[in-house]
Order: structure tokens, then C-alpha cells, then sequence
């Protein structure tokens, strides 16, 4: 990553960057450039694939969001420098993929459950790996 002085001179190689094509104040073609021809389907793939998937579905919020206002295709190929972005910063930093903007309001109720649900029982496994006996808590009804 070292070839690249940032995650936007990446982003403008591999080509999920919009042209500006603009002359005396007028816009000719704000179409995606035509960079990274072999890279970019790739990539492109790759966001569709995270859109879907359902047991990590931060690209599909943030997917959400931007359809609403831009439409399916500006929505994928504004995911793709997201992600693109992201391998930048975790190849150069060396960390592991933990998004800070995760907004937890945005998720549906019975979604945020069943994550609590699923992190409470990996929780309990980890524990349980390291020799500590979990009892489950008394529910009184008063």
C-alpha cells in the first residue's frame, strides 16, 4: 500500500470514482471512469456480495442509505470505494476489518436482538472454552 499515498489515489486507480468532465461550468459526463478495467468488476462483485450478506449487514445499511437517495448503481459502486477504502486502511494499518460508525439505532429491533442474542452465546462459548461454568440467571416474576 505503500505505492499509493492514500486510500483516494487507490480508489481513482482502480477506477470506482466518478469522472469530472466539466468545462465552462458545465457537467458532460459524470459517468464512473474507466480505470481498473480488470479490477473493478471485482470489486463491484464483491459489494454486491456484501449487500447480501446477512451475518454482517454494515454495506447493506450504509446501501440503504445511499439507494434511497442515488439509485441501485450509484448505491454498489459507492460501496465499492467504501470497501476499497477500508482494504486500504486495514493493509496499511495492519488491523482487522471493525467499523467505528456502525450506527445501532438504524437496525431493526428483532435484528439488534438476534445479534445481542448471538454475541451473548459466542461470549458464554469463549468462557466456557476457558473452564468457568455459566448458570443462566433466575427470571422471578413478581
Amino acid at each position: 500500500m505503500a505505492v499509493f499515498k492514500s486510500s483516494k489515489r487507490l480508489c481513482s486507480w482502480a477506477g470506482p470514482t466518478p469522472q469530472n468532465n466539466e468545462s465552462a461550468g458545465k457537467k458532460k459526463s459524470v459517468h464512473v471512469s474507466r480505470a481498473g478495467v480488470y479490477l473493478k468488476p471485482l470489486l463491484v462483485q464483491c459489494a454486491n456480495a456484501a449487500i447480501k450478506d446477512k451475518k454482517n449487514p454494515y454495506f447493506k445499511y450504509k446501501y440503504d442509505r445511499i439507494k434511497k437517495r442515488r439509485g441501485h448503481k450509484w448505491a454498489v459502486i459507492a460501496i465499492t470505494r467504501m470497501m476499497l477504502t477500508c482494504l486500504y486502511h486495514m493493509f496499511s494499518k495492519q488491523e482487522a476489518f471493525n467499523p467505528a460508525d456502525t450506527d445501532y439505532s438504524a437496525i431493526p429491533e428483532e435484528m439488534y436482538e438476534k445479534f445481542q442474542e448471538q454475541y451473548d452465546k459466542n461470549a458464554i462459548k469463549q468462557l466456557e472454552k476457558r473452564g468457568y461454568t455459566i448458570i443462566p440467571p433466575c427470571i422471578n416474576h413478581v
